[in-house]
């Protein structure tokens, strides 16, 4: 975890140079930094849910790993990965940020709380997959849907969720962030 707030620094650092002369030339660089750090974070939430899902070998070790990507790049470091001026075409993420700034930085900070609770989970994860990892009939999040509602100040608190509901509290945000604030870039 503290490598996580390590690498979140490091990108804030990174984006508060952004109002340099030099930075300012530099937006498609950051257009790619963002983009392959989603996909860091994509593939390391496709391995979580592969192994929940038994289309990939559990391990304890790959879990942590894929959960600490999650922890890093979310928050402040999802944040700053969207400054001014980096938004809208040819960039997938929409001009609109700026103009919801508020409602996008809960949001990714939401996300982050999430992440930083399911890598401190995995941080002692078990050698094999635990019933008390896994979503169950006492975790249900009130709908059809298996990504069903997002959770309200009042429901339980993050770090009493198992793993595998927290996962998918973090595909909900991410799902909710992309229709909002993401277009097709053709």
């Amino acid at each position: 975890m503290k490598a996580g707030i390590g690498v979140a620094m490091l990108v804030l650092a990174g984006s508060l140079s952004l109002s340099s002369p030099q930075a300012v030339a530099s937006g498609d660089e950051i257009v790619a930094a963002r983009q392959a750090s989603m996909k860091a974070m994509a593939a390391a939430a496709k391995t979580i849910a592969e192994m929940f899902g038994g289309k990939r070998a559990y391990d304890a070790t790959g879990f942590k790993a894929a959960a600490e990507v999650l922890s890093a790049r979310t928050g402040p470091a999802l944040i700053a990965e969207f400054p001014a001026g980096t938004l809208g075409a040819p960039s997938g993420a929409k001009a609109e940020i700026d103009q919801a700034r508020p409602e996008f930085e809960a949001l990714a900070s939401h996300i982050g709380g999430l992440a930083d609770t399911l890598a401190a989970k995995a941080e002692t994860a078990p050698a094999q997959i635990t019933g008390d990892m896994r979503m169950g009939a006492m975790t249900s999040m009130g709908g059809g849907s298996l990504l069903g509602h997002r959770l309200k100040a009042t429901q339980a608190d993050p770090a009493k969720l198992p793993a595998e509901h927290l996962l998918h509290l973090i595909l909900q945000d991410c799902s909710s962030c992309h229709s909002k604030f993401r277009q097709k870039v053709k």
